[in-house]
């Protein structure tokens, strides 16, 4: 019981601390490391920072945000302008391919189109993530690659980035699954950063079109 307050206490902490976070209306819950976000936040960035300022705190294996993004009045767009800002935004990005396109519907922004790699659609979401009068990010984006890749040598060159990576360490139980175009990633890591390090190899690498994380924390 103890160890469980004590998370808990913790990640409150954390985001008391966190200076882009307000955490005002913010409840936390957790259940022996599967931590919950309740309540609300004023912007889309602090709903997302949030969870990241969570994912730091030890001890925590899960997290489940439910944060509601609370717009300030001053900061609420109408569809167009929002969708206008956003795709303007992505055009102005030179690692998001013309390809993506942005849509707003009531601060809902849904991303569609087509990129190479798994880095341009987490770099499509990033961009439009900070626009002011997003409540959301929906990404629809296809990965796409044009050429065939044999699963094993996908997933040679997935272990080989996990290999060079200075967060994973040497001895890693991390085993990379392909099938088709799409890698399985098991195993144990230490730490949120070292499970966002070998989620971001496999998306970087050239023909994964879907990564599943079965990875565990962990504590």
């Amino acid at each position: 019981m103890g160890k469980t307050k004590d998370i808990r206490a913790s990640v409150e902490d954390e985001l008391v601390f966190d200076p882009l976070v307000d955490s005002s209306d913010i409840r936390v819950e957790n259940v022996g490391g599967d931590v919950a976000l309740h309540g609300s936040v004023r912007s889309y960035p602090q709903h997302l920072e949030a969870a990241a300022a969570t994912r730091r705190v030890a001890g925590v294996s899960s997290v489940h945000n439910h944060l509601e993004v609370a717009l300030p009045p001053g900061d609420i767009r109408d569809d167009p302008m929002l969708t206008t800002a956003a795709n303007n935004a992505l055009g102005l990005n030179l690692t998001v391919p013309d390809t993506v396109e942005a849509e707003a519907r009531n601060g809902n922004v849904t991303l569609t189109g087509t990129v190479r790699y798994g880095y341009q659609r987490a770099a499509a979401e990033a961009t439009v993530a900070t626009l002011t009068g997003v409540r959301n990010v929906g990404d629809h984006i296809e990965i796409c690659w044009d050429a065939y890749a044999n699963p094993a040598d996908v997933t040679v060159a997935v272990q080989d980035a996990l290999d060079r990576n200075a967060l994973i360490p040497d001895g890693s139980d991390v085993v990379v699954d392909t099938d088709g175009n799409s890698v399985t990633l098991t195993g144990h890591v230490r730490t949120w950063a070292e499970h966002d390090a070998v989620l971001d190899a496999a998306w970087m690498t050239p023909a994964v079109y879907h990564v599943y994380d079965e990875l565990v924390i962990t504590r």
